[in-house]
């Protein structure tokens, strides 16, 4: 009975999470736009912030508590699932056409977050708190760049026509426009509130869990945690290329393992610095980083101006994400 608790805890965790990340992104966008804050920036902040503010809070309670392994785990299982599945399985149910320029200026800094974690956490074999501060710092300065070379975005030729990137234009269309302050602040707070109640519900279940059957925490995070924190990304990816907005779907994920990488990783750091728990330096980080470079290839690989991913491609995506899993099932039960 006591696991049932735990599996019912884990599911209503999940539940939870995608609802209150659905509401405190909606309440944070309104409220900023009411606020006069473009559109633009509260894409590219406010939004890649809260897909990620799951994986932020499941870190920072699993570290506070000594679990820094889930954490570690959640964050690069998180990576992980947000190309392999969230994108394979969108791109599966409709081909992504890629224009924005902005995405393909932001690829490079993911790149580079992906590679500095990498180079700190391989230096010692440790997530520790100086590795965790460099990488908020660095989430920081990248985020400042980017808003920064968005808004030079706009050009305009000398018969006043201005160009802007589809990017800016699917924000436009996606971010509440006559929501009441007062609506805007509630549903921000439920949010906030809420994702609060269900990342501790979903550790707790998720710690008993794997206490109960002797796998490692890690083994957890990135597995069922990473999956299920990864759930809001997939739904708002799959809605936004239903919608034809696909460079907001390829986007969510960029942004997302950006917010993963520094912000989740360095939040876990700073919080409780622990050594890595075995496989994550030879087998965990090499395909979050295959990944990543798999991804450019597919999306902006191409000598033409548009990338495109396909639905061949996204089923090999999915493909390496279920290969991945029996992977970790093969190690958590050998």
């Amino acid at each position: 009975m006591p696991i049932l608790i735990d599996f019912v805890a884990i599911l209503a965790g999940f539940a939870l999470l995608i609802w209150s990340a659905d509401l405190f992104v909606i309440g944070a966008s309104a409220t900023a736009r009411n606020m006069g804050v473009s559109p633009l920036i509260i894409g590219l902040t406010i939004v890649g912030f809260g897909t990620s503010a799951p994986e932020m809070l499941v870190a920072s309670i699993a570290a506070y508590g000594g679990n820094t392994g889930l954490a570690v785990g959640n964050a690069i299982g998180s990576n992980i699932t947000n190309i392999a599945l969230v994108l394979g399985a969108t791109a599966v149910i409709v081909p992504l056409t890629v224009h924005s320029s902005i995405l393909k200026r932001e690829y490079p800094l993911l790149l580079a977050a992906t590679l500095l974690a990498i180079v700190l956490l391989a230096s010692d074999n440790t997530l520790g708190s100086v590795d965790g501060i460099l990488m908020l710092a660095l989430l920081f300065i990248i985020m400042a760049w980017i808003v920064h070379q968005a808004l030079k975005q706009r050009k305009c030729d000398e018969n006043g026509v201005c160009v802007v990137d589809p990017l800016i234009s699917e924000f436009d269309q996606e971010i509440p426009q006559d929501m009441p302050m007062s609506k805007a602040l509630g549903q921000l707070f439920a949010g906030i509130v809420l994702l609060l109640i269900s990342s501790k519900l979903l550790v707790w279940g998720a710690i008993n869990v794997a206490t109960a059957f002797g796998v490692s925490d890690l083994i957890i995070g990135l597995t069922i945690v990473a999956i299920g924190t990864s759930l809001p990304e997939l739904a708002a990816s799959i809605t936004s290329a239903r919608k034809g907005e696909h460079d907001i779907a390829l986007g969510n994920v960029i942004g997302s393992n950006i917010f993963n990488t520094l912000g989740v990783l360095g939040i876990a750091g700073v919080i409780n610095s622990e050594a890595l728990t075995q496989g994550v330096l030879s087998r965990d980080l090499p395909l979050m980083v295959t990944l990543t470079v798999i991804m450019f290839i597919m999306a902006f690989g191409r000598k033409r101006g548009v990338g495109e991913i396909t639905r061949f491609e996204g089923s090999i995506l999915l493909a390496i994400f279920v290969a991945y899993e029996v992977v970790l099932y093969l190690s958590a039960t050998a």
